[in-house]
């Protein structure tokens, strides 16, 4: 019988999916879903105040529904007794506070519905005035901890978020131990961990979003946190000194959770990482070129090997770490903040009129409701994408900045806000859409113009995820504005099949992941190339981008037309 069958799981944004794979060979046998109950209710959430947490529940809950439907699906006999190897990625940076035997405090009864004891989403950005504060006293700082996550703390990062929870929240600082991210709970979870101290961490999390560098010789000193608030007095000594790459094994699967997804306890759990970093190799990703993961919003990755980059620090991304994207290279992170969320903010708009109005036509049931709604969600973006590829665009057309959920990349400024201007009477639907999606695709050259102008050259572009493989209108505008080719990945789920290559190598069925991602690897679909007629077009645009973004940040007065 075939023994090589590995297990990805991708924990996003609204959904945790699952693929089987046998490794020999990549082929994907079996994929399931599993939407977020909770979080689909909304619970938990309040976007007005930009806080956005989910449940521990919703995530074990899916895990074990989704590994066991694979099995099921697979029409493999015995297969629970062939998978290999587990490796997980996740969202992030998505911590949770948890007690001493590394329990988050969200399945303690007295802790159930309390959002302060959830994990607190990437996209939660309570914790703005948190990440200045941490930016404003490095400035003072005698070792500048922020210099390889590029200068600038977010308030989407661990630190930023913890101490923002034991501000609001006596009864949840009193009661934690430890704070852990999503992508090294799992792993924790699955092996049976029982003490928050034997969290293996992955040097993913630790090195992009936590502070850790191993120039430093670990996290910053007790000292440095104190000094911003004493509130934050020892937890660094109960967080973690070591940290691991995601090709080496996290333990073996528990006896519990051996028989809660029908598999043996000869499973090989692998080191947890980002899904965006993961989703990088699921999409093969190579020295130079900007690995770009495209969905609510976008993680950009760039690998590059250690001679080569040598001393060169980029400012104002998300970070570089040896060993955080494929072990051995430096791995580089940065992003926007709103990509495809940019795009669902004017679908609720323009369609809540028409959920209204239905509200009051009598004669509707609420199933004929429902199905009207559905199908305007469902077709109203390709509709809109296809009204603006016609459309003519001169530099004084509508305008838009993409800060809709603040700024990531380059330079982290959650505080920021979105924009559109040159707005007239004859500003359609699908005028203000394009404005957006163009403004989308000047955030990402504004990423690569960092790298590039930081001494690291970026050679070309590979999209990834669900905007990269539905949209055609948005990649093409992607070449255009970026004038240069962006190669589409065939794989449908790049972040699961880049764990399930990560699971394979901490098995011991490749040496290197760099292997695995030449023999399980899908391949890409298409290459869209920039087109000529809009190359300069584009280019005097984004210098109004620009020009306007600098004037959103206070920092210039605008001195263009729009």
């Amino acid at each position: 019988m075939n023994e090589s069958y590995v297990i990805g799981i991708d924990y996003g944004s609204d959904s945790v999916r699952s693929v089987l794979v046998d490794a020999i060979n990549g082929e994907e046998i079996s994929s399931s879903v599993f939407y977020y109950p909770r979080w689909k209710r909304g619970e938990y959430c309040d976007a007005a105040s930009s806080q956005f947490r989910q449940h521990p529940l919703d995530y074990i809950e899916g895990l074990e529904a989704t590994v066991r439907d694979c099995l099921q699906k697979s029409g493999i006999a015995n297969i629970g007794q062939a998978v290999r190897a587990i490796s997980v990625d996740t969202t992030g940076s998505t911590p949770i506070a948890v007690n001493e035997q590394g329990v988050p405090l969200a399945l303690l009864d007295e802790f159930k519905d309390n959002p302060n004891a959830m994990f607190v989403l990437w996209k939660d950005h309570t914790a703005v005035k948190e990440a200045k504060e941490i930016n404003d006293y490095n400035e003072t700082s005698a070792v500048d901890y922020l210099k390889y996550v590029g200068g600038v703390y977010s308030s989407e990062w661990f630190w930023a978020k913890l101490l923002h929870i034991f501000r609001v929240d006596e009864q949840v600082r009193k009661a934690t131990f430890s704070w852990v991210e999503h992508c090294d709970y799992i792993p924790f979870l699955l092996t049976g961990g029982t003490h928050a101290s034997a969290i293996k961490r992955g040097v993913c999390s630790a090195g992009h979003k936590s502070l850790w560098a191993e120039a430093f010789g670990g996290l910053p000193p007790n000292a440095f946190f104190t000094d911003i608030d004493p509130l934050l007095d020892g937890v660094v000594d109960r967080l973690f000194s070591e940290t691991y790459t995601a090709d080496k094994p996290a333990g073996n699967l528990s006896a519990e959770w051996a028989e809660r997804l029908g598999l043996s306890t000869s499973v090989i759990i692998g080191i947890g990482a980002f899904d965006c970093h993961m989703g990088a190799v699921g999409g093969q990703i190579e020295p130079y070129y900007l690995s770009k993961v495209m969905g609510t919003s976008t993680c950009d990755m760039l690998v590059a090997p250690k001679e080569e980059v040598q001393d060169t620090l980029v400012k104002g991304i998300c970070g570089q770490v040896d060993g955080s994207i494929i072990p051995g290279m430096i791995g580089m992170e940065a992003g926007q903040s709103a990509f495809g969320d940019a795009y669902a903010w004017l679908k609720q708009v323009l369609l809540w009129p028409a959920k209204q109005a239905l509200q009051d036509v009598e004669g509707l049931n609420d199933v004929v409701r429902e199905q009207v709604v559905n199908g305007l969600e469902e077709k109203l973006l390709v509709s809109l994408s296809k009204k603006a590829a016609e459309l003519s665009v001169t530099a004084t057309s509508e305008l838009a900045i993409d800060w809709l959920n603040g700024r990531r990349t380059p330079d982290a400024d959650q505080s920021l806000k979105g924009a559109i201007t040159g707005l007239h009477l004859g500003t359609d639907a699908p005028r203000i859409f394009r404005a957006i999606v163009e403004a989308t695709c000047f955030g990402a050259k504004a990423i690569a113009d960092r790298f590039v102008d930081q001494g690291i050259p970026v050679k070309g572009l590979i999209g990834l995820g669900g905007v990269a493989k539905k949209s055609p209108f948005i990649m093409q505008m992607m070449a255009n504005v970026m004038n240069m080719p962006i190669r589409i990945h065939k794989s449908e789920q790049t972040c699961a099949i880049g764990a399930a290559m990560f699971a394979a190598t901490a098995a011991g069925l490749y040496d290197h992941v760099e292997d695995a991602m030449k023999t399980m690897g899908q391949g890409f679909e298409c290459t869209y190339v920039p087109e000529e007629k809009w190359v300069p077009i584009y280019a005097e645009r984004y210098e109004r981008y620009k020009a306007l973004g600098a004037f959103m940040e206070g920092k210039e007065s605008l001195a263009i037309t729009v």
